[in-house]
């Protein structure tokens, strides 16, 4: 079955874990043994190759650079403009992808349409076909101002999430109590009229307000769980989940273990240990079906391999090839045909045409 995943930080892997997502999963672990810089060293899951074999024809992919004051405890560059000219790097290698013809840019509604259809033409094998991708930026951090917004526009960013970890240049994150800054508010606005659509993961309780106030475009949580399953910041509590419904969002399911096993922790629990597999995360889909009253508004947001690895995602999964697992697991637990297919793909393509039809 074709699959959407609307978060892979694949650009940061190849550029910062110095990882070659044209090789297979089991080839960059081999280059990677015995290297220990990084804990989900040789545990990677995402390759171009992994992503064509599971049939994973399209992904919102990030550029994604951290600005931190001095004093951070949080690793990141030091200037707005070292964090902009690191998404500079990340999108050089979308660049170098696309020319290679192994992946190409989605912008607009006739590229998006032209895609999905190269995806339904059996008489070019899937290894054939290039992954198709939409740009989202993780953190506006590297917006050194706001007419950089334009910049990014023009080569191509589709999606932005103001916020990651920490604080934020424009909006706070996971870890603070934050809501936007004055140059934040302005962001909100500036986006509304590109019909970039706004990505409301990281963003805290107060900052997701704020932005439902300010924002009225078109609104996604690209890796989201659920609050009332996983008790953490980082999840949406019921509350925003139903505001997030009347909006017209979709929620990506995220496959991080610590925001689908209540308890985990980070370095010490292990998915076999606790559980943690992809039955997990349909618990969070239910979640949110019940909720809503339907399966509209759910989808995959996997975010594997965003810094980390096998050690800490479902232990049924060894690549990304095995969210193929999904749709018998999904109907194994009582989702339709109908409804397994909007998960899987569907609801994203379904939000993208809305959102690009009428922008």
């Amino acid at each position: 079955m074709f699959i959407i995943d609307a978060h892979l930080d694949l650009a940061m892997n190849a550029m910062e874990w110095n990882r070659d997502l044209k090789l297979s999963v089991g080839e960059i672990r081999e280059r990677e043994a015995g290297l220990t810089d990084k804990p989900d060293r040789g545990k990677n899951m995402v390759s171009l190759p992994a992503l064509r074999e599971g049939k994973i024809g399209l992904v919102v992919a990030t550029q994604i650079a951290r600005y931190v004051r001095k004093g951070s405890p949080l690793p990141g560059w030091h200037s707005p403009e070292q964090a902009w000219a690191q998404t500079q790097a990340q999108f050089a290698w979308y660049k170098a992808m696309t020319e290679e013809g192994e992946m190409v840019q989605i912008k607009d509604l006739s590229s998006l349409e032209a895609h999905m259809e190269r995806w339904r033409n059996d008489s070019v094998p899937v290894q054939k076909k290039p992954v198709g991708f939409i740009l989202s930026l993780e953190g506006a951090d590297s917006l050194v101002n706001l007419s950089y917004l334009e910049k990014a526009y023009a080569y191509g960013l589709r999606a932005l999430g103001p916020a990651h970890y920490g604080e934020g240049r424009y909006a706070g994150g996971t870890g603070t109590t934050e809501g936007f800054s004055a140059e934040g508010k302005k962001l909100l606005k500036e986006m509304e009229s590109l019909n970039i659509i706004l990505d409301v993961t990281h963003l805290t309780d107060k900052g997701f307000l704020e932005a439902m106030d300010l924002f009225h475009g078109n609104v996604w949580a690209s890796h989201h769980n659920c609050r009332a399953l996983v008790n953490n910041q980082r999840q949406l509590t019921d509350e925003q989940i139903k505001i997030l419904i009347e909006r017209g969002a979709v929620i990506g399911g995220v496959m991080d273990a610590w925001m689908l096993t209540d308890g985990w922790i980070r370095g010490v629990s292990l998915p076999k240990a606790t559980g943690t597999d992809l039955n997990r995360l349909i618990d969070h889909y239910d979640h949110i079906c019940q909720i809503a009253g339907n399966c509209n508004h759910v989808a995959i947001g996997s975010d594997l391999d965003g810094m980390f690895g096998t050690e800490q995602s479902p232990y049924d999964m060894n690549t990304i090839s095995d969210l193929q697992k999904l749709p018998g697991l999904l109907k194994a637990r009582g989702f339709t045909d109908a409804d397994v297919e909007k998960l899987m793909w569907g609801n994203w393509l379904g939000f993208l045409r809305k959102a690009w039809r009428n922008g």
